[in-house]
C-alpha cells in the first residue's frame, strides 16, 4: 500500500491499527487521496488472512473535522459545464458518481467480512463520524474535548456517507431527525446513551479498548441492519408508531425552515424513504438526495460563506502581515452587561483580566456575571467547580486606573455617550504603557472621533462585540483614519484568542452590521405605521429567513437605545438622516408609554412573569389605518425586509466601509442572522443576479420610497454583468 495519510501497522495479535495522521495539517480531513487510501486499507484487511480486524485512530489531537468541502465546491461548476456540453442527464450522472464514492467505501468496510473498530478522541464530525458509524465497534474518549456529530445541515448539505441511514437505524426516529436537523456536537455521555457509540474510556485507553474488543471476539463483522431480522428502533414507517412521528416531523420542518432549506427537506425524504428499504438501496436514496442538494444555490452559498470564507477569515485572510501577538493580560473598563461579557470570554480563553469600573462594587457585580455563566455550565454538566474557580481567579476587579499599568490591551466598554467615552479614554491613556493598544467597544460612535481623545491615535481601534457576548460569534474590528497596522494585528489576534470570528471594516457611523440591522428594524417600524398587522410583520421576517422579527429584535436591543441613536444621528448629521415616522413611533413607545423593550418587560411585546411573550395590543394605536391582511402581499414584505439590509450592505461597500465580500456575508449571518440559506447580504444579491436585484429595488422604490433606490455601484454592476465576488476578487487576493 502506498499510504501518505495513514500509518498501517499489523500487530502480532493479528489486529491492525490504521492511524490517520495527514502530513502538514493540524486536522485530518477527507480528501480524494484519503478516500483512496481508506479503500486500500479495507482491501488489505479483508484479503490478509493474518489480519483478524482493524482499529482506526487519529494521530492528531482531534479525530477529524470531516470532508474537505472545497471538493464539493468544485462539483457545481463542473456539472454546469457538462450540462452545457453533454446535457443535464450527463451532468446528473457526473454528480451522482462523485458523491457516491464515500458511501461505497464505507459500505465496503462494513460488509468486507472483517471487524473494524474506531477509537474516537477530540472532534469527530461529518464524514469522519460516518466512517465511525460504518465501523462495527466505536470507543469514545470520555473527556470534555471529544464530540461527535453530523453538522452538514449548517452548510446547506445532508450527510452523504450513510449518516442519514445509520443514525436512523441506531436511534429512535424522532431523535435521529432532531440530531440531523440541528447538526449539533454530541458529548460522550449523550452519544453513549443514544447508542451512537458502544463504549466510553479514558483518552489514553481508547485504542487498547478497541483492540481488546476485537481480540475478545466481541465485535461481529456484520452490522445489525444487515441481519434479516433487524427492526429499526421506532418500528416500520407505516405503522401506528411511525404515523405518530412523520406528520409531526413534517410540521416541525415547515415551522422551523419555511421551506427555505433544501437540505432539511432532503433529510426528511432520505430518512423516510431509506427506512423502508434494505441498506444498499437506502444508501442509494441518500446519495441521490445528496446529489440534488449539492447542486442547489443554497448549498453553494452556504458552503462558500459558512465554510470556505469563514475558514479563510479565521485564519487571517484580512489580517495585516506581522508576527502573531500572544496577549497575557487585558483590561475591560466598564463592568456593565457588555463589559462583563467581554471579561468572561477573555478569562474563559485563559487571559488575565482587569475589570474596572468607577466603583469597586460595580466591578464586582460585573465579575458576578462570570460566576453565573460558569455556574450555569456546571449545572449542565459542561464544567466543574474547579473550572469556575480558576476562571474567576483570572478576573481582577478594580476602581483605580493604576491597575491598567501592566496590561497589553484595554477595551473601553462604558456608556454609549461621546462625552463619557472621551473622559474615560483620556484617563485610560494616562494610565497605560506606551505600547498598549486601546480599543473601544462602541456600537455606533465613529472611532476616528473617539481616537482624538487618545494619547496615541495610531494605537486606537474599535473592537465591537455583539450581545450577548458569550454567545455571539462575530466581532467587528473598526479601523479609524489614524489606526496603525500594529493595532489591527493585535486586535485581530485578541479576537481569535477569545474564539470569535473577526471582520475588519473601516470607520463610519454604525460601521457595517448595525447599519444593516438598523435598516431591518426601520422597515419593521414603517410596516407597522403603514397598518400592517404586527404579527404579519414578525411572521414575514421568519418566512424570509431571519431568526427573529424586527419588532422582537428591537425589544432585545432596547427601544430607548434606538431612540437615543436616532436623536444623536439627527443632531450630528441633520433631520434628513432620520425617518420622521420612525421617530414618532419611538417617542410614543418610550416617552409616552414607557416601553423600553425586554429590559423593563414592556416593548413591542409584553413579557409576563409566566408564559411566553406576546405582542402588545396597544400597537394598534400607532396605526392610523389598519390594512386588511388578505390584501397584503406577504412575499413583498419578505423582500422588503431582506432587500433593505442587502442594499445597505451594498452602500457600505460603495463607501469603503467593507472592502471584502466575504466579511459582509460571514458577518451578516453570524452577526445578525441574515437568512443563512442566501449565503449572506452580498451573496443574496449575487445569486439573485445584480440586474434582477436592481429591478427589484426599483419596483420597491416606486411603491415604498427612495430608501429602496439602487446605488450607483449596483447600477454600474448591473450594466456590466458584474457580481460582488467577481468585481472584488482582486481585493480578496490582495488581502
Amino acid at each position: 500500500m502506498n499510504l501518505q495519510n495513514f500509518r498501517f501497522e499489523a500487530g502480532a495479535d493479528g489486529i491492525a491499527l490504521a492511524t490517520w495522521d495527514m502530513p502538514g495539517r493540524s486536522m485530518n480531513v477527507i480528501t480524494e487521496d484519503v478516500m483512496r487510501e481508506l479503500s486500500e486499507i479495507i482491501d488489505k484487511v479483508a484479503s490478509d488472512a493474518a489480519v483478524k480486524g482493524c482499529v482506526f485512530a487519529s494521530g492528531k489531537s482531534g479525530f477529524s473535522g470531516g470532508a474537505d468541502l472545497s471538493m464539493l465546491q468544485a462539483i457545481g461548476p463542473e456539472a454546469a459545464r457538462i450540462a452545457g456540453a453533454e446535457g443535464e442527464e450527463a451532468a446528473s450522472r457526473f454528480v451522482l458518481d462523485n458523491v457516491s464514492k464515500l458511501n461505497g467505501i464505507y459500505r465496503k468496510l462494513e460488509t468486507c467480512g472483517k471487524p473494524f473498530a474506531v477509537a474516537i478522541a477530540g472532534a469527530c464530525m461529518g464524514g469522519a463520524f460516518e466512517l465511525s458509524l460504518a465501523c462495527h465497534y466505536r470507543v469514545m474518549a470520555d473527556d470534555d474535548k471529544t464530540r461527535v456529530g453530523l453538522p452538514e445541515i449548517k452548510v446547506g448539505l445532508i450527510p452523504g456517507g450513510g449518516g442519514t441511514q445509520r443514525v436512523a437505524r441506531l436511534m429512535q426516529t424522532g431523535d435521529a431527525l432532531q440530531m440531523l436537523f440541528k447538526g449539533e456536537q454530541i458529548r460522550p455521555a449523550a452519544a453513549k446513551a443514544a447508542g451512537l457509540v458502544h463504549e466510553l474510556a479514558k483518552r489514553e485507553e481508547i485504542v487498547a479498548r478497541a483492540k481488546e474488543a476485537i481480540g475478545a471476539g466481541r465485535v461481529p463483522a456484520k452490522q445489525p441492519w444487515d441481519d434479516p431480522k433487524f427492526r429499526a428502533p421506532s418500528g416500520k414507517v407505516f405503522s401506528p408508531a411511525g404515523m405518530q412521528i412523520w406528520p409531526a416531523a413534517n410540521a416541525i420542518y415547515r415551522r422551523e425552515t419555511y421551506d427555505n432549506y433544501p437540505a432539511a427537506k432532503a433529510i426528511l425524504h432520505a430518512v423516510f424513504e431509506g427506512l423502508q428499504l434494505p441498506m444498499d438501496l437506502a444508501l442509494k436514496v441518500e446519495s441521490r438526495w445528496f446529489a440534488k442538494v449539492v447542486r442547489s444555490k443554497e448549498a453553494a452559498a452556504m458552503i462558500r460563506s459558512l465554510f470556505i470564507s469563514m475558514g479563510e477569515l479565521n485564519k487571517g485572510a484580512r489580517r495585516p502581515a506581522g508576527e502573531p501577538k500572544k496577549l497575557r493580560k487585558i483590561a475591560v473598563v466598564g463592568a456593565g452587561f457588555m463589559g462583563a461579557g467581554i471579561a468572561y470570554v477573555s478569562a474563559n480563553a485563559g487571559l488575565e483580566v482587569v475589570l474596572l469600573d468607577r466603583e469597586i462594587e460595580l466591578a464586582e457585580k460585573g465579575k458576578a456575571h462570570s460566576h453565573k455563566l460558569m455556574s450555569d455550565q456546571i449545572m449542565k454538566g459542561r464544567a466543574k467547580a474547579a473550572d469556575r474557580d480558576a476562571l474567576l481567579a483570572r478576573i481582577q476587579t478594580a476602581a483605580d486606573y493604576a491597575a491598567l499599568a501592566d496590561v497589553d490591551l484595554v477595551i473601553e466598554a462604558v456608556f454609549e455617550d461621546p462625552a463619557v467615552k472621551a473622559d474615560v479614554i483620556k484617563k485610560i491613556s494616562a494610565a497605560i504603557r506606551p505600547d498598549c493598544i486601546l480599543a473601544s467597544n462602541t456600537s455606533t460612535l465613529p472611532i476616528t472621533g473617539l481616537a482624538e481623545h487618545s494619547a496615541q491615535p495610531d494605537q486606537f481601534i474599535g473592537i465591537h462585540f455583539f450581545s450577548p457576548v458569550e454567545k455571539m460569534l462575530l466581532v467587528e474590528i473598526i479601523v479609524a483614519k489614524q489606526t496603525g497596522p500594529r493595532a489591527i494585528t493585535e486586535a485581530f489576534d485578541y479576537v481569535r484568542a477569545v474564539n470569535k470570528t473577526p471582520i475588519i471594516v473601516n470607520d463610519g457611523r454604525g460601521f457595517f452590521a448595525n447599519r444593516c440591522v438598523g435598516n431591518y428594524i426601520l422597515e419593521g417600524h414603517l410596516m407597522l405605521t403603514e397598518g400592517v398587522p404586527p404579527a404579519m410583520i414578525e411572521n414575514a421576517a421568519r418566512m424570509a429567513g431571519m431568526p427573529v422579527g424586527p419588532l422582537s429584535l428591537n425589544d432585545e436591543v432596547a427601544i430607548d437605545l434606538g431612540l437615543k441613536i436616532l436623536r444623536a444621528t439627527e443632531a450630528q448629521v441633520g433631520p434628513q438622516a432620520i425617518n420622521p415616522a420612525q421617530k414618532t413611533l419611538l417617542v410614543g413607545m418610550v416617552e409616552t408609554n414607557g416601553r423600553l423593550g425586554r429590559k423593563n418587560g414592556k416593548g413591542f411585546y409584553d413579557y409576563p412573569d409566566k408564559g411566553p411573550k406576546r405582542l402588545w395590543p396597544g400597537l394598534k394605536d400607532f396605526q392610523e389605518t389598519r390594512l386588511d391582511p388578505d390584501s397584503i402581499d406577504v412575499k413583498e414584505l419578505e423582500q422588503r425586509l431582506l432587500v433593505t439590509q442587502a442594499l445597505e450592505a451594498a452602500r457600505s461597500v460603495e463607501e469603503g466601509i467593507v472592502v471584502d465580500p466575504r466579511e459582509a456575508d460571514v458577518g451578516s449571518i453570524i452577526g445578525f442572522g441574515f437568512a443563512p440559506f442566501t449565503g449572506g447580504v452580498l451573496s443574496y444579491i449575487d445569486f439573485m443576479g445584480v440586474k434582477k436585484f436592481v429591478a427589484l429595488c426599483e419596483t420597491l422604490a416606486a411603491r415604498h420610497g427612495a430608501r429602496f433606490e439602487p446605488t450607483p455601484l449596483l447600477r454600474d454592476m448591473a450594466a456590466k454583468g458584474d457580481t460582488f465576488y467577481g468585481r472584488y476578487a482582486a481585493t480578496r487576493k490582495a488581502a
